[in-house]
């Protein structure tokens, strides 16, 4: 019974990630799902696993690469841009010599 929940759930959410399938498509494999379950399960994972499973990888990765664009804006710059804008800063005059000292040892902390 646990497989049986498992596996309607994955169709219902691979059925709302198909973007190419129509909504009357949509609400025809929702009413078979409803009344007539174990039957459409089977023909859906049939005739569309393979879909169904490029779906779940391109959605895997674009999570990832959401994730990954997250952690680099929330990680800001790296060392060396920190180190060069500080050195910029000290070269036109705004930071003293133990200021740009400080920012470079926090930089490479």
């Amino acid at each position: 019974m646990v497989i049986y929940f498992m596996l309607l759930f994955m169709i219902l959410l691979d059925i709302f990630r198909d973007h190419k399938m129509s909504g009357w498509v949509k609400a025809l494999w929702i009413l078979a799902l409803l009344f007539f379950h174990f039957i459409t399960i089977l023909i859906y994972v049939i005739f569309r696993g393979r879909g169904m499973a490029e779906r779940q990888q391109e959605n895997a990765i674009a999570n990832q690469q959401a994730q990954a664009a997250y952690i680099q804006t929330m990680a800001g710059t790296n060392s060396a841009e920190q180190i060069s804008s500080a050195k910029a800063l000290l070269d036109a005059g705004t930071i003293t010599q133990a200021e740009f000292d400080g920012l470079k040892e926090k930089a490479l902390a």
